[in-house]
Parts: structure tokens; sequence; C-alpha cells
């Protein structure tokens, strides 16, 4: 990341994104609030502790006026919250897998169907996550996610079939990369797990991008996926996960503010077959970011 912002033209300071953040960046901020900052931040951090980690390191640039690449604290924090973007999508009429909330397994399940997925409301990286084939089974997967995440427990029904992702980059006007499918192949679970996503799987999904779809479902998931980009409050750059069921019918499973940069994960690979470079991309996100800020952007010196 240093490498590619020097790539680009610019001076680089790598910063820990912890509390003496601040005095670090104290020569960018300037002594008239409404004067404007000598430098930016490229935002990477995941946080620390706490409920909602990744709105942490934002809100704190956003007390000292220093503009940074990203999601608000505010956008961080609606697509954290898995449950809080469910309810965001279906207020604009976007389908999501049938969903409960639960603390302790015992409560009623509804019209929800099995298998469900239960997951922490608040996790990234798909921690916690569990199959759960039978109502006799919930109460435990549930105590797993309250006793070890401290949080409450989104359940929601599985949806049997193909799992794609929609990379985004822009604000006002957004562009769209190639939409990346997981293969699960003949694997047992075809769920997208933390050791997945982790590189700790032995038969992890291959990803193929562009996924092998028709014309009118990749226009229905690029329209949902900016929907759900906008009703999240996401900037810049994110990711959003669907699955399709057997008849075709996507489903929104969620917002990811902050994709990971890693070259083996999604979003990298859509922004590589769009024709980026690791740089180019870094370089164009900050770009967005500054045009957000500033009304105009920053050449990039190749």
């Amino acid at each position: 990341m240093v490498a590619a912002l020097q790539e680009g033209g610019h001076e680089v300071l790598l910063c820990e994104g912890d509390k003496g953040l601040l005095p670090t960046l104290e020569q960018f901020m300037p002594p008239d609030p409404q004067a404007r900052p000598s430098g930016m931040v490229f935002n990477m951090a995941y946080g620390i502790q706490g409920e909602y980690p990744y709105t942490h390191v934002p809100a704190m640039l956003e007390m000292a006026g220093v503009p940074y690449t990203g999601s608000s604290p505010l956008g961080h924090g609606l697509a954290h919250d898995k449950v809080i973007t469910k309810r965001l999508i279906r207020d604009r009429g976007l389908p999501t897998p049938n969903f409960r909330v639960m603390r302790r397994g015992t409560e009623s399940t509804g019209d929800l169907r099995f298998p469900v997925v239960v997951k922490p409301r608040k996790e990234s990286t798909s921690r916690g996550l569990q199959l759960v084939h039978e109502p006799a089974r919930l109460r435990q997967a549930v105590k797993v996610i309250v006793t070890q995440y401290s949080q409450d427990a989104l359940v929601e029904e599985y949806i049997e079939g193909r799992e794609i992702s929609v990379a985004l980059l822009g604000n006002d006007e957004l562009e769209l990369l190639p939409l990346v499918e997981q293969e699960f192949g003949d694997r047992e679970t075809r769920l997208v797990t933390w050791e997945d996503k982790m590189h700790m799987a032995v038969a992890a999904p291959q990803k193929i991008c562009p996924a092998q779809i028709g014309s009118r479902l990749a226009t229905m998931l690029r329209d949902m996926s900016v929907a759900t980009f906008r009703a999240c409050q996401c900037r810049d750059f994110g990711r959003v996960d669907f699955r399709i069921d057997r008849t075709g019918q996507p489903f929104v499973l969620e917002a990811n503010s902050m994709p990971s940069f890693d070259m083996r994960d999604s979003y990298m690979l859509a922004a590589t077959t769009a024709g980026h470079s690791f740089s180019s991309l870094v370089n164009h996100i900050l770009n967005v970011a500054h045009t957000r800020y500033f009304g105009d952007g920053i050449p990039y010196i190749p």
C-alpha cells in the first residue's frame, strides 16, 4: 500500500490506527478548522475493540478535520450491523433472506424455513457462521454466538444456490466491476467460511471472474448492489454479496464497507479483471475520495 501511494507521487506516512493516531496526524491538521488540511488518510483500520470497530478511526478523523478514504462512521456502522443492513434494504424493496434476531435460541422462529444460517449480528469475515439444519440445534448455535461474541445472533434462512459478489467504486457515478462467483465444486459446505476468507481452508471455493451469468441477472445484481450501497451510505468503494436461488432470484446477504485489499480476495480480483493494477486501484480510490471532499481529483502519475 505504501509503495502504491508512493508510485502515485505521494509522500506517505504509515500510522497505527490506535489512540496515538491524532498526535501523529497533528502536523496535517490546519490551525483554522475551516482551512484545507495538508494531508489525507488512506484508511485501512478495521478497529481494535468495542462495538462497531470500523467506525473508530473515521470518527477520530472527523473530529480532527482530516479527510480520509472510505465510508463515514455512519456508513461503516450501518453496513457492519447485518440486521440494520437488512432492514434498510427491505425498506427499499430489495429481497434478503428471511431472518430473526435471537438472544436465547428459544424465541419463535415464526415462518423461518430450515436450514438456517446463524452468525453474529456485528462481525466480519464470516466469524462464527454456523449452518443449522433442524430447530432442535438452534438453541446451542445461538448460545455459541452470544457466549463467544457477546452480541445477538442473526438467524436467517439459508439460500441454496450460487454466491456472487459485486464490487463498487465511486460515489455519485458508481463504477461496477466485473462480478465474482464463489465456485464450491463438490464440497459439502456451500458457504464461504472464516477459514476460507483467511485462506486456511484445504478446499476453499474457487473464485470465477467474470461470473458466467445472463445479462438480465447481471443487470439485477448491479441495480441491487447500487441500491444497497446507497442504503448503507457507503462511500468510495465497497462490495455487496448475494445468494441466487435455484429459480434465479437474487437475495442480498450483506454489504461490506471496507473489503480486503488482499490480491486473492474478491474485490481485488474484480479490480484486476477490470484492468486495474494494485497501484492504479489504490490511487484511483484516493482520487475518488479527494474529489468527494474537494471537488477535484489528484493527477495519477503511472
